[in-house]
Order: structure tokens, then C-alpha cells, then sequence
């Protein structure tokens, strides 16, 4: 696998795109916590024969790389966006927010930025190519989204520390029937995504759906 994601990026060097940022996120459907977005410029010449999408890797083996990136990549930058600017601004613009924060972190001005997705980030002066299930296609955009999915990991861990109610250590703010029943039971805490429906529920048991505030 890893040398296919090699050669994706390999083919966009040859296009003239020396410097290439790969850009992914994490945590765009979790009820709580940030957003994840990071950035990231390989070497080149360096080879991760185990690198791919963070989704097909186990939490080790994404610590273990996690590691090799910060270390070994020209330049990498993550950024998050916390809850309360998720309700503000919905899950699609924070997630865009992200991204932005991480290009513009790198401290370089990449020649080609490949964004997972089907969706160019908005305002973003580089030269953008998206790439549909691009952490399975280019080392840089599977670089990313280990830095983005462990840095996010990371946190909602010290978050479980202060709300051990909702086993944020274990469901990493996802969707669960043990975090939907912590809700019911506990309510939302500080870091609960209020505009996501399930948690306008817990906040409002009374109500029927279709009284209640919209949701992204």
C-alpha cells in the first residue's frame, strides 16, 4: 500500500509541485470535542512502508508514526477547533477553519495542496487539488490524517480525565449507546457539540424533535 501513496505524490513532483502539503482531518462527526485538521510536507526520500489511512491503523501503529511525521517531514503543523466554534459556525466551516490554521502553520508556502475530499478549503491561496479517499491514495494526505486523528485521540484522552462520566477515553466523543446514555443521565459538558442533534436532545428530553433548534 505505501508505496502506491509514494507514487501518487511522486507523480505530482514531476507535474513541476515540489513542495506538496497533504491536508486531512479528524473528528468532523464525534458529539464532542474539537475538530482536527493538520498539514503535512514529507521528505521526499523518506519511506514508511506501514504509512496509510489512520482509519486501517491500529492506535500503535498511528503513535508509532505519529512520531516518524513530527520527526522526519519537512514541515507539519495540526490545528483544532473546539465546540462552541463548531455551533457557531457549523461542522463544515470549522473543519475549513482547521485547515487553514494548519497550511497556515506550515511556515512554507506549498506549490500543490492535496485535500482529502471532494471540497476545496475557501480562501486558501495555493494551488489545491482534492483527492476522494485521499489518506488511502498519498502519503501526505495519510500523513496528515494520522496527525490529525492522533493529536485529536490525544485530547479527548485529557478530556476523559475531567468528564469521566461520558468515557470520552474510549468513544473519543463519537456517537455510542453508552455515550448517548451519559447524556441522558448527565447531560452535556463544556466540550459537547450543542447545535449536534443528540445533544439538543439530552438538553431538551421534553421537547418533540421538530421543536427543536437545528442541527448540523
Amino acid at each position: 500500500m505505501s508505496r502506491r501513496l509514494y507514487r501518487f505524490d511522486q507523480t505530482k513532483r514531476e507535474k513541476g509541485f515540489n513542495i506538496i502539503a497533504g491536508v486531512d482531518e479528524a473528528g468532523r462527526g464525534p458529539w464532542a470535542g474539537p475538530v482536527a485538521a493538520a498539514a503535512v510536507v514529507l521528505r521526499p526520500d523518506v519511506v514508511w512502508k506501514d504509512l496509510n489511512d489512520s482509519k486501517k491503523l491500529s492506535a500503535e501503529t498511528r503513535e508509532r508514526l505519529f512520531e516518524h511525521i513530527c520527526r522526519e517531514s519537512l514541515f507539519h503543523s495540526v490545528a483544532l477547533v473546539d465546540a462552541p466554534m463548531i455551533d457557531e459556525l457549523n461542522i463544515l466551516q470549522a473543519t475549513f477553519t482547521a485547515m487553514r490554521r494548519a497550511l497556515y502553520h506550515l511556515k512554507v508556502s506549498p506549490d500543490l495542496v492535496l485535500v482529502d475530499g471532494n471540497r476545496k478549503i475557501p480562501e486558501c491561496r495555493s494551488v489545491q487539488e482534492t483527492v476522494v479517499k485521499g489518506d488511502a491514495k498519498s502519503a501526505s494526505v495519510a500523513a496528515a490524517s494520522i496527525l490529525a486523528k492522533v493529536t485529536r485521540d490525544r485530547w479527548m484522552a485529557e478530556a476523559h480525565k475531567k468528564y469521566p462520566q461520558y468515557d470520552f477515553c474510549n468513544n473519543k466523543g463519537y456517537g455510542t449507546p453508552a455515550h448517548l446514555a451519559a447524556l441522558r443521565r448527565h447531560g452535556p459538558c463544556d466540550i459537547h457539540r450543542r447545535s449536534f442533534a443528540p445533544v439538543v436532545e439530552a438538553m431538551s428530553p421534553l421537547l418533540p424533535f421538530a421543536e427543536m433548534a437545528p442541527c448540523s
